[in-house]
This record gives C-alpha cells, sequence and structure tokens, in this order.
C-alpha cells in the first residue's frame, strides 16, 4: 500500500495516528541497542543517530525526541510552507503535518565506532543521506498502514534553518508530507 500522494487534504491527523508514525520514523523499539545506547527503530551510520525530526503543524514546529517519545516545541506559528522546495509550496499546501529531516553532523564525532568515514564530510553526506532515506521509507510504511498519504521531498533548507534557529552543525536535508489522500 505504500505509494507516493502529492494530493494531501487539509484534515487533521489523530495525535495518536502522529505518534505512531513518529515513533517508527526512528522511535526507542528496545532499551540495548549498538553499543549500549537504545535502539531505535531506523539504522544509522555506526549508531550515530545523527537524524532529527522536526514536525511541522499549522499551531508550531516541534522537535521529535525519540528516548522520551514527545514533542519539545521549537517555534510557534505555521511554517509547514517551508518544509517544501521553493515553487512546489502549493502541493498539499493544507496538509496536517509536514516532517523536515535536518543531519546533526556533529552526532558523527560520537558515534560508538571508530569508522574513519565517519569524519570525512563527502563520506558523511552518503551516510546521512542513506539514514534520511531509512527513516522516511519507516514513516511512508506507517503512513500507509494507517491509511494516510506520504510525499518524500525537498524543503526551503536556508528558510527552515533560520526559522528554527538551527545553528552550523544542523543541516536540513529532505522534507516529508503526510496526511490523509485526496485521491
Amino acid at each position: 500500500m505504500r505509494r507516493t500522494s502529492r494530493d494531501i487534504s487539509g484534515e487533521k491527523i489523530p495525535l495518536q495516528t502522529l505518534s505512531d508514525i513518529l515513533w517508527a520514523a526512528q522511535g526507542v523499539n528496545r532499551t540495548t541497542g549498538p553499543f549500549g545506547d537504545p535502539g531505535r527503530t531506523a539504522g544509522s551510520a555506526s549508531n550515530s543517530r545523527e537524524i532529527r525530526v522536526y514536525v511541522l503543524m499549522e499551531e508550531g514546529t516541534y522537535l521529535y525526541e525519540p528516548e522520551q517519545h514527545r514533542l519539545i516545541p521549537v517555534a510557534a506559528g505555521d511554517i509547514r510552507r517551508l518544509a517544501i522546495g521553493r515553487g512546489q509550496q502549493d502541493a498539499g499546501a493544507q496538509a496536517p503535518a509536514r516532517l523536515v529531516y535536518v543531519v546533526d553532523v556533529e552526532r558523527f564525532q560520537h558515534s560508538g565506532f571508530p569508522e574513519p568515514g565517519l569524519y570525512d564530510p563527502e563520506i558523511q553526506k552518503s551516510y546521512y543521506f542513506v539514514d534520511t532515506g531509512l527513516v522516511a521509507q519507516n514513516v511512508y510504511l506507517a503512513a500507509a498502514s494507517a491509511g494516510l498519504g506520504a510525499w518524500f521531498h525537498n524543503c526551503d533548507k536556508e528558510a527552515f534553518a533560520q526559522a528554527v534557529g538551527l545553528g552550523p552543525d544542523l543541516r536540513p536535508v529532505f522534507g516529508q508530507t503526510i496526511g490523509y489522500a485526496s485521491e
């Protein structure tokens, strides 16, 4: 049932459904995973866990905290339009939730495995692009199982980073829209 749906309605998603999708994205599914850290539903390069999930809704923007399975408010107001690339903001504009995947490159310095590639910026890119894909695919599958549509896309990286005050080690990479498909 997994497929891309770009035509998403503005119908609200029940909070429990959003919670389930976020847990599937990268929630803690075991107390002890690689290197003694909690294990997550999505893998990451040497368990660096460098992908952060931001949730953009009409009422504000939140950071998903996997260990406590909670949303932390980071910005008030509706900035959902920034979760999609310039020139495409009308597609799914009223979707109830948009996710922005942000890489924390500092996390590569603190992973549990001394792999040389973790310190090379070009290799880091390949790792965080794959890791983002793992998280996004979990979102696709969880959304489909809940009867929702999803769409993985680019985001307005600079505008989003500025709107939520991201530092230089935090880099937006992609967005994903979720909600009830209008198709």
